[in-house]
């Protein structure tokens, strides 16, 4: 069976004021493309679909039309889906009666039977081979939060261990199903312990200092392969070729412009897995930063006139981050860089301001932007006002107790 994984569409996302349904229209006409041509039977979606939980009429339309196209194109085609953190589960569930009946399943939520346990079999979904045998079991968990997992007693991580939990007792339950020669694989939309990033991606903000990161080990090792969502840029984890992020088909931010977008597709034959391959997704529209680091107002101007001339086709001109180097308040900065970018083949997205910090311990200036000030999370601020003062090293008892203070106040505030 050839089974292709993708995952954080973030369909309806704007990129600063720009609509991106266009790279959208041609990330799934690709998709349906693919899914023909390599045969693909089982295709999952591991988790926000939608960037926002309302997502907009156009939007919507535009998912759902991708389906139909999918199906068309591969009548014997099964899809799973599973909600993110960005998705409304409810919203996204709401047409799962109809759905089903063309082999596509989602699973939103975790439901739960009357005696408050959690009902598993709501998202262990059997795949079925073109001759209608069961093939393949898949754990469609979706995005979890705070209640949905199982509490454990005396754990310094309730997050990771609940999580691990869940996935240890729906391995488990899965089993009780599976018959000799079926295989297992799992989804997973979360952010795992080994996961890389960029320095300044921020796109999935840790909230609580890194305590909600699940180690791989959450995977039973039998599972032929788990397929994750959330962190956007394409990765094994845990040096593992069967734990993957497929990444986002899509930049999010210009944090992620040197990612390579893709998804993934492999094989489950007889219970086991082979020619697991990275698809890389032709790029719509490039991300340009201009210059390449800060400098002074002038020559950034004198760069972007240098641009090429604007072509006839607006939906492809590179987003550009303009960046610039001020030792003061420019107010007519913004007016300085469109007169520029007038008649060049580029769109501005943003400008990023950086102003001299000081000097390093080799004597250079160093600078700071704005942008990497809201980039900080709180355990980054307290960590460097703690080494500002004692002028060493947070205590791990400090991260741990402050770590607790954060969760309950985010708990609070959700």
């Amino acid at each position: 069976m050839k089974i292709l994984h993708t995952a954080d569409w973030h369909i309806g996302q704007t990129f600063y004021q720009y609509d991106r349904t266009y790279e959208h229209q041609q990330f799934l006409n690709w998709l349906v493309n693919t899914i023909k041509e390599k045969d693909i039977e089982l295709l999952i979606i591991s988790g926000d679909v939608f960037d926002v939980a309302n997502p907009a009429a156009g939007s919507i339309k535009l998912f759902y039309s991708f389906l139909n196209n999918a199906v068309k194109a591969q009548p014997d085609l099964q899809v799973i889906i599973t909600a993110g953190n960005h998705d409304s589960a409810a919203r996204l569930e709401a047409p799962k009666p109809l759905l089903e009946s063309s082999n596509i399943h989602i699973v939103g939520m975790i439901e739960r039977r009357e005696d408050g346990s959690i009902d598993y079999e709501k998202m262990i979904i059997p795949v079925k081979d073109k001759q209608g045998n069961t093939v393949l079991w898949c754990l469609a968990i979706p995005f979890l939060r705070m209640g949905d997992y199982p509490s454990v007693a005396e754990s310094a991580a309730l997050y990771a261990d609940g999580v691990s939990a869940l996935y240890k007792e729906a391995y488990e339950y899965a089993l009780t199903k599976k018959q000799d020669g079926q295989g297992i694989i799992a989804m997973a939309h979360l952010h795992t312990l080994d996961a890389e990033l960029s320095d300044h991606d921020k796109t999935e903000r840790v909230i609580m200092g890194g305590i909600e990161f699940v180690p791989a080990k959450a995977f039973h090792e039998d599972i032929l392969y788990t397929a994750l969502g959330h962190i956007h840029k394409a990765q094994k984890i845990g040096g593992k070729e069967n734990i993957r992020y497929s990444g986002s088909p899509l930049p999010m931010s210009f944090s992620e412009m040197n990612y390579r977008h893709q998804v993934v597709t492999f094989d489950i034959t007889e219970g086991n897995i082979s020619d697991i391959e990275l698809c890389e997704i032709p790029v719509t529209t490039e991300l340009l930063r201009v210059p390449s680091k800060p400098l002074p107002l002038p020559e950034v101007l004198e760069q972007l006139s240098q641009l090429p001339e604007a072509g006839e086709d607006i939906d492809i001109a590179p987003y550009l981050e303009v960046r610039v180097l001020l030792e003061g308040p420019e107010p007519a900065l913004r007016h300085k860089v469109e007169t520029a970018l007038a008649g060049r083949h580029a769109r501005l997205a943003k400008i990023d301001v950086s102003y001299p910090s000081g000097k390093a311990e080799n004597g250079t200036e160093t600078t700071i932007s704005a942008n990497q000030l809201q980039e900080l999370n709180p355990l980054d601020v307290f960590k460097q006002i703690y080494r500002a003062d004692y002028n060493s090293d947070t205590p791990e008892e400090l991260v741990a107790l402050f770590n607790q203070v954060l969760q309950e106040i985010t708990t609070k505030e959700q």
